[in-house]
This record gives structure tokens, sequence and C-alpha cells, in this order.
């Protein structure tokens, strides 16, 4: 859980001193450039208030997972865009994966540790949202000076892949939550059903 928290914090600060570098490679300017940063932060901000209701729907690994993968592919894409405008998509790509692991991360970590426990394991969670956002611009501006700008996106996809990997095989669904999930695959099975059957009355009328 905590390498996601990591990789995602980094990412909104990381970014900040490279956009000099981002605006120049890519011919705009430094105005266009600021919105390299905005877009993440909105798409951000549309998922994570639903990060905890989508959870309960597909089930919370899955959604992490999912996340995860988003996170990882995106920041690919983003190194890899040849203008402003394609950066700017797989942004707001980026954003809407990482928006979706706070809110998960910390429903996991609650259900994993038993309460004696709890609160060491948000400690160290909370030492990786604090540590992040102090290292994210001294790690964006030594990137850049030294290699290019397009690895302050690369960089996430060794720790997405290894975080997959990780919670793949520790981490699983509680029953509660499994129970969950199967009560709304069978909720949303049943409402297919009747909207069929209606459509079907409708072709015969």
């Amino acid at each position: 859980m905590t390498l996601a928290t990591i990789m995602e914090v980094l990412d909104t600060s990381i970014a900040n001193v490279a956009l000099p570098h981002i605006a120049g490679s890519l011919g705009a300017s430094q105005d266009e450039s600021t919105w390299i940063i905005t877009s993440y932060l909105v798409a951000n901000a549309v998922v994570l208030p639903i990060g905890a209701y989508l959870g309960s729907i597909i089930g919370r690994k899955r959604f992490y997972m999912t996340c995860v993968a988003i996170f990882g592919l995106s920041s690919l894409m983003c190194g890899l865009a040849p203008s402003l405008p394609l950066l700017l998509f797989f942004r707001v790509m980026q954003g809407l994966g990482g928006g979706g692991l706070q809110p998960s991360e910390q429903a996991i970590l609650a259900d994993t540790f038993p309460a004696a426990k709890r609160g060491q394991a948000f400690a160290v969670y909370g030492l990786a949202v604090i540590t992040a956002p102090i290292i994210g611009p001294t790690l964006g501006g030594w990137i850049t000076d030294n290699f290019d700008w397009r690895w302050i996106f690369f960089i996430n996809i060794p720790v997405a892949i290894l975080s997959l990997f990780l919670t793949h095989r520790l981490v699983e669904d509680t029953p509660t939550i499994k129970r969950e999930v199967a009560e709304a695959k069978k909720a949303g099975s049943n409402w297919t059903s009747g909207v069929r059957s209606d459509c079907t009355h409708l072709r015969l009328a």
C-alpha cells in the first residue's frame, strides 16, 4: 500500500520543477504548461469521493489494482507524449487512476490489520504521505538536470509493477467485502434481466 502511496503523492509535486523543461520541449508557453499540474489534480479530485463506493461494487483489491494499473500505464504514455494536448489527456487518465488509490488503500489497511496494530500501519502510511512531497521537487530537479523530463513519469512504472505483484500475492478482500460484491453483482444481474424483459414486452406490444 505504501509503495503506491509514495508513487501517487510524489507525482503531484515532482512535475512542478520540470514544467519549464516540458514547455520548452513541447513548444508550449508557461501558462499552458501549468495545465499539466491542474489537469492531474482535477481528475484526482473527481475520483476521490467515489473511490469507496466503487470498491464496494467490484471489490477493494480489484479496484485498487485497476487504479495502480491505470496510473502506471498512463505514466508510460505521459513519458512518451509527443505534444502538450496528448500529455494533458494522459495526465487526466493518470489523475483518475491516482484518485482512487488513497481511499482504497486506507480501507484495505483498516481491514487487514487488527485494532492493536492499526495505528502502527497508518503511521507507516502517513510517513509515506509526508515524505513524498518533500523529496518530490528535489528528485524532479535532479532527474530533469541529469536525464530528461520524461523520466519523471517513467520512474512510476517499476513501482506500479511491484505494487501490483505484491498486492496480488498478499492482499485479499474481507468476507464482508466479498459478500457486498456478490450482492452488487446479483442486483445488477436482476436489473439487467428486468430491463430485457421490459424491452421484450415493448417489442411484442
